[in-house]
């Protein structure tokens, strides 16, 4: 039944378009009926056919979302057997009917699909139309002569698998179904406008375009001509209302003048080298799936601005047409990606793979025509891209011919052939950043083809994924940025990715792969956004907010602040500068192109002081408020005695490094005195209370709850093989003196002679309680450990914390660029980070102070220079936890007090943490002070 041809009965494929045309909206609730299989009759496309007993199901949707069949996740795997183009009986399959009414005229009228998965067949008044393929392509059938007055009545069989289904293998959930709207119209207008950014201004189409600001009233197609008009940008989204007028119908649009080359080996629009700070989105809502409602893609693109994205990769094919109307107007730079993807043949040594074999040329090319076809208006999309991880081969070769045939305006993108055979500009996913150097240095190795070497080394890079979003991460975000920033011919690059696709689910929150019993799944690994599945942004959005600020803040001397402008295509006078120390803000006068400005006077201070310039909008934007901050930096003007060498923060400055351990070992003075107030176990010198509250006293802790970049990069395993998730803790002895106690250990693995020697010393002043922590490893350990520090526990009732350090955020080496230095408060509760996976998270970093204090204010104080987590669960709780729901909280709340934690990297699909960002064991001491706190004494 299925083979490789790609449609029967279509149209030819024309732009999306907003007419005037009469139209018939046909979304609504829809007759269904679910088969598990291809066997159901056919009888049901007869327009006769009673249809009262069966369900209604909304259009758009995917009916695994409604309880007919189940979702099904895979990243890579084909959930069916590899023989193309045959897919298994077992098929499931839904049959639709919608009855509507039209009046006499509609003779002309067109069916329009925008969206169905993965194989439609239509009927309108029991005439079959044909059927479609390219679920994320529009589809339009001539619908007129079919069509009578009053009653109508259109049947759709979809079948979840088909031929198509070969070319559909994108890293997401497989959701059958009418997901898109569907359409009949009247309207068969079309055009291609060319609107170059010197003014240049022509079409081709039938009709008269008129744009009344710009003076062009009845301009003929072929004509140019040649306006004042403004650039297109993504910084400046400069649009002009366009009518294209023809016999039948009005037309209307919106126009952006823009052009886009490449130079020497550099990208430019409009003449200005192009840096793309972008994110890869994937169309995605916990309830509808790919179903995306208008308002929901108006809030990805505002929310994408205000955390200063400026472009995105639509992956892994064409978005619902709205979405590209918004990034029109709000101004985001777009690759648009064919909906094409094999990458399960890789699995098969890239056997039969449907990308160099001529039966699949049309499906191909027709997949290519129908993207450019429609979406060739937006002045948003920068570049045509063939697909994605689909191998090499003929077909990609000939969808690219066609493509610049069409349009020569816009670069090709392709990342899966490293030839760049067929593209125009050269694409990696996931390299290093040594890779990244290596390649904005013209360095990087050679191909065995000089001439296809020769045309690569003259292309821009465009690093199509990097930085993988999964669970607590991504780290290294920085140094990828700095070289984007530094060589002319890195064009920037796109984060794996927007959103968790995390489908709500009744018993465990939000569902991933083999939540739904499927045979086949790749687990959690459809959980990799910078924003949960409710769109709440994560910690990893927060930091990339700061990475791809346009403007960045430094502090080159004592009194002075540098502002440098990272906008291509803007000045900085729609900003206002603050300054703000102490609690107070003032203005600071930047010129409009940046520059070195004096800071106004501030102080003197009592105690630990940061200087926070702020960059805000001085007015209203489309896109968020008069006030929105768009970029910070920070300076200490005020250090402390102790510990202020710790927290060298300045501008976008990043995690603790090294830098903690040697710094923490100076945070104490030699206290004197009693241990009084303090418990401890006489035997193993554990602390048992302390100022009258029971604890289980600090013990060395180096294992946390592995995240994704562990569980999926392998160190996890290393770790566990290592045994850092089950150590021993042995006391060798304890030594009591006056106002002091000393404590031996050796803690050490089972099947291991790998050890940390630990001592425990307690020293009692007048102010409270001094622990120095002293270890020094035994034996070769081969690799990093996850973190070092000591683990304590308190009742549940000290559930309050403030601190002094970074914040409000979470934190580690090579993450937390959004902490800056301050006093923060929140509760227990309020410190978790809601990663759908459970893993290490909600640690605060750069700690001088933080008081943990119940109800009434009173509570224990804890200082020195170390990093913070609290919980109401173990490591170990969280450890095992497979969703958020597993975490139940317990009657205690676990401290973590860490010198030093390993960076976070990208290692689930990605390099792992760099170098300057591992923690290895190595000698290192850790200085904490306790103190009572009570209400009238809390700092404020």
């Amino acid at each position: 039944m299925f083979d490789h041809a790609p449609s029967s009965g279509l149209r030819h494929p024309r732009a999306a378009l907003s007419s005037d045309a009469p139209a018939l909206d046909l979304n609504g609730a829809w007759r269904f009926r679910f088969s598990p299989d291809v066997h159901a009759s056919l009888e049901f496309a007869d327009p006769s056919y009673d249809d009262s007993a069966w369900d209604t199901l909304p259009v758009p949707a995917h009916w695994p979302l409604h309880g007919y069949g189940r979702p099904a996740y895979t990243n890579v795997s084909y959930p069916f057997p590899i023989d193309p183009p045959h897919v298994p009986d077992e098929n499931p399959t839904g049959d639709y009917r919608r009855v509507f009414e039209v009046p006499g005229g509609w003779d002309d009228a067109v069916l329009r699909f925008d969206g169905v998965e993965s194989h439609a067949r239509v009927w309108l008044n029991g005439h079959e139309l044909g059927f479609t393929t390219g679920s994320r392509l529009a589809a339009e059938f001539t619908a007129g002569p079919y069509l009578v007055p009053g009653r109508n009545v259109l049947a759709v069989r979809v079948h979840q698998w088909s031929a198509a289904s070969y070319l559909e293998d994108q890293d997401m959930w497989w959701l059958p179904g009418i997901f898109r709207d569907v359409t009949l119209t009247r309207s068969t207008a079309d055009l291609f406008v060319r609107a170059e950014a010197d003014g240049r201004l022509s079409f081709t189409g039938e009709g008269l375009l008129s744009m009344p600001e710009l003076g062009v009233d009845g301009l003929q197609p072929g004509v140019e001509v040649k306006v004042p008009a403004e650039p297109w940008s993504a910084e400046t989204p400069r649009l002009y209302d366009a009518v294209l007028t023809t016999a039948g119908e009005t037309v209307r649009l919106r126009v952006g003048f823009r052009t886009v080359a490449i130079e020497d080996g550099v990208l430019l629009v409009n003449g200005v080298p192009l840096k793309l700070r972008g994110v890869n989105r994937h169309e995605f809502h916990p309830d509808h799936g790919r179903a995306v409602p208008y308002e929901t893609m108006r809030a990805d693109v505002l929310l994408m601005k205000q955390h200063n994205v400026n472009a995105v990769r639509t992956s892994h094919y064409p978005p619902h047409p709205d979405f590209l109307d918004l990034c029109d107007e709000l101004g985001l730079w777009v690759i648009d990606e064919c909906d094409l993807e094999t990458h399960g043949f890789g699995q098969a040594g890239w056997r039969r793979n449907p990308s160099d074999d001529p039966a699949w040329a049309a499906a191909f090319v027709e997949r290519m025509r129908r993207m450019v076809e429609r979406d060739k208006n937006h002045p948003s999309v920068i570049m045509w891209s063939l697909g994605n991880e689909s191998g090499t081969g003929r077909n990609l070769g000939l969808m690219a011919d066609w493509a610049r045939e069409r349009d020569p305006s816009r670069p090709l993108h392709y990342e899966g052939d490293v030839t760049c055979a067929d593209t125009d500009v050269y694409s990696l996913m996931y390299a290093t950043v040594a890779q990244v150097e290596a390649i904005g240095r013209g360095a990087e190795e050679p191909l065995d083809d000089p001439a296809l070497d020769a045309r690569r080394r003259a292309m821009p890079f465009v690093h199509c994924e990097y930085a993988h979003a999964m669970g607590n991460g991504p780290g290294g975000l920085l140094e990828y940025q700095e070289l984007y920033d530094a060589y002319p011919r890195l064009a920037g690059g796109f984060i794996w990715e927007w959103i968790d696709h995390g489908l709500s689910h009744p018993e465990l929150g939000y569902a991933y792969g083999g939540d739904y019993g499927e045979p086949v799944h790749d687990s959690n690994f459809v959980i990799d956004g910078l924003v949960f599945p409710d769109r709440t942004p994560s910690p990893g959005l927060h930091d990339l907010k700061v990475i791809f600020a346009p403007v960045r803040i430094t502090f080159p001397s004592p009194g002075e602040v540098a502002i440098e402008n990272k906008y291509g295509f803007r000045d900085l006078s729609h900003l206002r500068f603050e300054a703000v120390a102490g609690g107070s803000a003032i203005v600071v006068d930047v010129p409009a192109e940046g520059g070195t400005v004096k800071l106004p006077e501030s102080g003197p201070f009592e105690e630990e002081t940061w200087l926070t310039v702020r960059a805000v909008l001085a007015e209203d934007s489309a896109w968020a408020p008069a006030g929105h901050e768009v970029a910070w930096g920070q300076v200490c003007v005020a250090p402390s005695d102790d510990i202020s060498s710790i927290y060298g923060i300045s501008g976008m400055s990043g995690g603790l490094g090294g830098a903690a351990e040697s710094a923490a070992q100076g945070a104490a003075g030699g206290a004197s005195g009693t241990l009084d107030g303090v418990d401890f176990d006489p035997l193993s010198g554990r602390l048992t209370r302390l100022f009258g509250i029971e604890v289980d006293g600090p013990r060395l802790e180096v294992w946390r709850a592995p995240i994704d970049n562990e569980r999926f990069g392998g160190l996890d395993w290393h770790w566990r093989t290592m045994g850092l998730h089950r150590l021993t803790h042995r006391v060798d002895d304890v030594e009591r003196a006056a106002g002091r106690l000393v404590v031996r250990t050796r803690v050490a693995p089972a099947a291991s002679d790998l050890a940390l020697r630990t001592t425990y010393t307690w020293t009692g002043g007048p102010g409270g309680l001094q622990l120095e922590v002293h270890v020094i490893p035994e034996g070769d350990w081969p690799h990093p450990i996850p973190r070092l520090g000591v683990v304590m526990a308190l009742p549940g009732g000290f559930d309050r914390v403030t601190w002094f350090g970074r914040g409000p955020g979470e934190a580690y080496p090579d993450t937390g660029f959004a902490a800056r230095v301050g006093t923060w408060s929140a509760t227990v509760d309020e410190l978790q980070t809601p990663y759908v996976y459970p893993q290490e998270n909600g640690h605060r970093a750069g700690v001088r102070w933080a008081e943990l204090t119940d109800a009434s204010g009173s509570g224990l104080r804890v200082s020195g220079g170390f990093g913070l987590t609290a919980r109401r669960w173990t490591t170990a709780n969280l450890e095992h936890a497979r969703h958020l729901i597993a975490l139940t909280p317990g009657d205690r709340v676990h401290l973590n007090l860490d010198l030093a934690h390993h960076g976070v990297g990208s290692a689930a699909c990605g390099p792992g943490v760099l170098p300057r960002y591992e923690l290895r064991a190595g000698e290192a001491t850790l200085v904490l002070r306790f103190a009572r706190v009570s209400n009238r004494d809390r700092r404020p």
